[in-house]
């Protein structure tokens, strides 16, 4: 991806998907949508970021929705009761005290109304969420706002995204949501090789 002529489309698509499948639970109309073009193994040649691995994704994403699993690990992975292996907010991990609502999150609100971006969202929930940071980087990319992009995918969701999705697929029990963790990681260090803006170096604590 060179140019922003071919970067913002990919980020503006796969930032959509990997969003709606990382925020809303496997049984949203969205999701559903989603999950049953992934059971098919076409959508590897259709996936703007390619890789060699890919095909191997799409396999382990396969078998894990013939399990019929999704809402149980869905509930385990993102709801609770119990606590979550992967926390999918960044000040969990870039905060001393891994608090949601921490400074890094505070941080990013700021930024995020400095340059007029309102979260629309039913809950009162952090706007650090993964899948919440996902379709902002997919929305500014379909706005080609790539400076703000870049600065939004090098500040607030690369320096922990890493962490977070290595913990995802080393702990999730379905390989539907190991397949999309791994989905993730190659689509992300794709967005990254396109930057221009260098990667905060931040320490972790989680």
């Amino acid at each position: 991806m060179s140019s922003d002529l071919q970067r913002l489309p990919a980020i503006a698509l796969t930032g959509r998907v990997l969003g709606a499948l990382f925020y809303q639970p496997p049984g949203n109309p969205e999701c559903a949508e989603l999950i049953a073009m992934l059971a098919s193994p076409e959508w590897v040649t259709e996936w703007p970021i390619q890789s060699a691995e890919l095909p191997d994704i799409a396999r382990l994403m396969a078998a894990g929705l013939a399990d019929k699993g999704l809402d149980a690990e869905y509930q385990r992975l993102f709801i609770g009761p119990y606590a979550l292996p992967a926390p999918p907010w960044g000040s969990v991990y870039l905060d001393k005290e891994n608090v949601l609502f921490g400074d890094s999150m505070l941080a990013l609100r700021q930024w995020m109304r400095e340059h007029g971006f309102v979260q629309e969202t039913e809950q009162n929930e952090p706007e650090d969420y993964f899948g919440t940071l996902l379709m902002l980087a997919a929305w500014l990319a379909d706005e080609g706002q790539s400076q703000r992009l870049d600065e939004l995918l090098a500040w607030h969701l690369l320096p922990w995204s890493d962490r977070f999705l290595s913990l995802f697929t080393d702990h999730t029990t379905n390989d539907f949501y190991r397949g999309l963790g791994q989905l993730a990681q190659l689509t992300l260090a794709g967005w990254q090789s396109g930057m221009l803006t260098p990667v905060a170096q931040k320490e972790l604590f989680f």
